[in-house]
């Protein structure tokens, strides 16, 4: 057993690798920190391939596919990616273009060619790593919200596909709340909420995985928050979003 994770060098990613390996699995892992996965690749038992690799390059995102698709995956976890906090006018649009490279073009990359290669074979599963913020729009992180939605309403797409064909291919979304991650010293922000744990995070949703749940939202208070804004109108929701997203704003901006 086999299993491919981006971003896996801290935060959901490794914990991700640390429960897989806990069950046996083989890993692949991905990320630009050499160091940091090396560091992980000493601590996890069973046998651990690591791979440098910017996924903002779509030469390396094909390179890795190249790489990794005779190793036989069984599952393919897209966790890499990241956010930036800021009003849309001024955020730095060579950043968003490489969050959308990462965020987008990668997932849906390596979605579609390992995701060839499991519907010949008819297994394997498919995480996507998306947010509860793809379930609105996100006035202050605009782009990441967005590139979030991308990735749900795909993996809904794909799921209803598989499941018409029979497949036995799988594919969930993984859609959290605030994580305990070094995600909002990268995007720049303070959670304005309590973060789930990130161990809890990747073994909840592995469990579900396996049992095909398709949008997988780890805690209760992120579930009852995405279930009540089925019932906000969309300029009303942006309106929440935008004064949750200024809270989390770093006093030191």
């Amino acid at each position: 057993m086999k299993a491919l994770i981006t971003g896996a060098s801290s935060g959901i990613g490794k914990s991700f690798a640390r429960y897989l390996s806990s069950l046996g699995y083989d890993l692949i892992l991905v990320a630009r920190n050499k160091d940091k996965l090396q560091e992980l690749q000493k601590e996890l038992k069973t046998d651990v391939k690591i791979v440098i690799a910017d996924l903002a390059d779509e030469s390396k995102i094909k390179e890795l596919y190249v790489l990794c698709k005779n190793d036989n995956i069984d599952i393919l976890i897209n966790n890499a990616g990241f956010g930036m906090f800021g009003e849309f006018d001024s955020t730095d649009m060579q950043g968003e273009m490489e969050m959308i490279d990462v965020n987008i073009k990668a997932v849906h990359m390596l979605t579609k060619l390992f995701g060839k290669d499991m519907i010949k074979k008819d297994s394997g599963y498919i995480l996507n790593v998306s947010s509860s913020a793809s379930f609105q729009a996100g006035p202050l992180m605009a782009t990441y919200y967005a590139t979030k939605a991308y990735v749900t309403r795909l993996t809904v797409a794909l799921y209803e596909e598989l499941r018409r064909k029979k497949s036995k291919v799988h594919v969930s979304c993984l859609c959290p709340g605030p994580v305990k991650t070094n995600f909002n010293d990268v995007a720049n922000v303070e959670f304005a909420m309590k973060g789930l744990d990130s161990d809890y995070v990747a073994e909840y949703a592995i469990k579900k995985m396996f049992k095909n749940k398709l949008l997988i939202i780890p805690g209760k208070k992120m579930k009852l928050a995405v279930f009540f804004n089925r019932f906000i109108s969309t300029k009303r929701a942006a309106k929440i979003v935008y004064r949750f997203q200024k809270k989390k704003e770093r006093k030191s901006r």
